[in-house]
């Protein structure tokens, strides 16, 4: 970046100071969990699907019976699954916000969901790792969403709508201390590393410098 170019971004940066901002981020959303859902099927699950498929058109049973692998999968691989596929389906978007946290004229900041414990638990659960948080505390941490959540008044709201797509609320809805311990091991088992994730998603070494400066002033 020449002088001059260092010079607008922050001047852009000193004009946040005062402005309140806010951004809507699609870190995972259906299409990219059917996405990843297929990824993790079988081959003979899937040629059996697309056989299927032109009966769906007339028959409700054919189309509760084609989707029966993937409420199988999804249910069979509940949150730890999910934390996979949004590491891997939603790396922009986990990006972005990153970025955002980044620029020290943007805080304070807050960043949320609609359960405050997948998305936003994985977020969180990056940037602990990445400043040196133990283990043990950010499983803990982590955790607490699910009393939390448990006392919300759309928690029957919730409840309603993932049994009505057959999805199993009690894995869903619930933060387990095991569900973080294994999707930290993922991470490791997968990237190397946290900051090998991070590096894989394009948040490079200057960038994470960048975000543990605006956290921490070091």
């Amino acid at each position: 970046i020449d002088c001059m170019e260092a010079s607008k971004l922050l001047e852009e940066s000193s004009r946040r100071k005062n402005r309140k901002e806010r951004h809507f981020v699609s870190i995972m959303n259906e299409l990219k969990y059917v996405r990843g859902t297929l990824s993790k099927l079988r081959k003979r699950d899937i040629a059996s699907t697309i056989l299927k498929a032109p009966s769906t058109i007339v028959s409700k049973s054919a189309r509760e019976n084609i989707k029966k692998p993937f409420l199988e999968e999804i249910n069979g691989g509940g949150l730890p699954m999910l934390n996979e596929l949004l590491l891997r389906f939603g790396a922009p978007g986990i990006k972005y916000v990153l970025d955002l946290i980044s620029d020290k004229n943007r805080h304070p900041i807050a960043f949320y969901c609609t359960a405050g414990k997948d998305r936003t638990g994985m977020i969180a659960a990056i940037i602990l790792a990445l400043l040196g948080t133990e283990d043990d505390a950010i499983v803990e941490d982590y955790s607490l969403s699910a009393n939390v959540y448990a006392e919300m008044n759309d928690h029957k709201a919730m409840v309603g709508a993932l049994s009505q797509r057959s999805l199993d609320a009690k894995t869903f809805l619930g933060a387990p201390p095991q569900v973080m311990k294994d999707t930290l091991a993922n991470i490791r088992n997968t990237y190397g590393s946290v900051e090998g994730y991070l590096d894989f998603i394009g948040f490079d070494e200057k960038s994470r410098h960048r975000l543990k400066y605006a956290l921490t002033d070091e």
